[in-house]
């Protein structure tokens, strides 16, 4: 079922609190001797609307009208409230006999709100992991070996699409590059030129190498 909340959103003021910035997460990592990551399952259904908003996103059918009770698609602050509350969950300890009490209180903090989490997408008391497309670990954070193989095992772009996902997987990395966007030119000069594309043979040699 789709239902078109345009008219809805533009009613609706946007939350203006700041997201959390994925780098600071990641960052934060170092010296942690246990980590565990989690991950909500069906995360926007998980998050209940107020009962006076239910009415508000509707939906009138031949038969019966029917009301969401919890979170749907398509509302303007739906992403960013999974994002903040229950999307990719990192529970970090300095020291190892502290993890216990630290996943307890994050745990009751789930179990009071009715939160459920994915098994399949957890992990729980380890070294390193990998956590918003890095390798975390208690050294900081590391490449993360499926990023480098995808570009690797890239052929040449023949298109501007192809391009632009070669400098989207090259600017995932660029941290761990030294002087990336001076070395990563060649790719960038390619999506200039909008009406015909050319893969030429500085950005071919780049990519071989």
């Amino acid at each position: 079922m789709c239902i078109d909340f345009r008219d809805l959103n533009k009613a609706c003021p946007k939350d203006f609190y700041p997201l959390p910035r994925i780098d600071q997460l990641v960052d934060s990592t170092s010296d942690c001797e246990l980590l565990s990551m989690m991950d909500a399952s069906q995360g926007y259904h998980q998050i209940m609307l107020a009962p006076e908003d239910r009415k508000k996103v509707s939906c009138i059918t031949s038969e019966v009208t029917f009301c969401y009770v919890a979170m749907p698609f398509g509302l303007k602050n739906a992403g960013i409230n999974v994002e903040v509350y229950v999307d990719d969950m990192l529970v970090k300890s300095k020291k190892i006999a502290d993890h216990v009490k630290d996943l307890e209180e994050t745990l009751s903090v789930l179990r009071k709100y009715n939160l459920k989490l994915n098994p399949a997408k957890c992990a729980f008391g380890v070294q390193g992991s990998r956590f918003l497309g890095f390798m975390v670990t208690q050294r900081g954070i590391e490449t993360n070996p499926l990023k480098i193989k995808a570009i690797i095992d890239m052929k040449a772009p023949t298109c501007l699409n192809e391009a632009q996902r070669l400098t989207g997987r090259i600017a995932a990395l660029s941290r761990f590059i030294s002087k990336s966007a001076e070395k990563s030119l060649p790719f960038f000069k390619t999506l200039r030129k909008a009406k015909t594309f050319e893969w030429g043979t500085p950005a071919n040699l780049l990519l071989k190498n």
